[in-house]
């Protein structure tokens, strides 16, 4: 789990992303603040996603607010026992690292939307077209017809 940021209507706002050990997206979401509540939301929400395979461990940056937000967490499943362990050692963030890197890649030198739903139209089918490309959907048949199919919900 990691946050960049990217520009948005002439400002800064900050992306938050986490992806498996497989490097498969878990989710993403877009703020304008880098605080304990902003990661607090969103490690919330990634956890409320893959709440069948909840994280034995959460590798970060050694920002302090992941820290508090992951002993909070920890704290609400059993107040005597670490369930999630907080990994903040250097490079062994380097796949999240790198999956920013691809998508200001893709961003291009500008790195910037105009506007905010222009962020929430584009983002969506940036992260839904990678997840097709890097193989991590699991269809039936291989195809192009699947990856619609995949692309449209159903």
């Amino acid at each position: 789990m990691d946050e960049t940021y990217i520009r948005v209507g002439g400002k800064w706002r900050y992306l938050w992303q986490a992806i498996d050990g497989n490097g498969q997206l878990i989710d993403f979401r877009l703020t304008a603040r880098r605080d304990a509540k902003a990661a607090k939301a969103f490690l919330n929400s990634a956890l409320e996603r893959v709440r069948l395979h909840r994280p034995v461990s959460i590798c970060t940056d050694k920002a302090p607010t992941y820290r508090k937000v992951i002993r909070e967490i920890n704290h609400r499943y059993d107040p005597h026992f670490d369930y999630i362990t907080h990994i903040d050692r250097k490079y062994l963030n380097n796949r999240v690292e790198s999956y920013h890197a691809a998508l200001k890649r893709l961003l291009g030198v500008r790195q910037s939307f105009r506007s905010l739903s222009c962020v929430k139209a584009t983002l969506p089918g940036v992260e839904t077209i990678r997840t097709i490309k890097n193989g991590h959907i699991q269809t039936k048949r291989p195809g192009v017809r699947c990856e619609i199919s995949f692309v449209q919900g159903g």
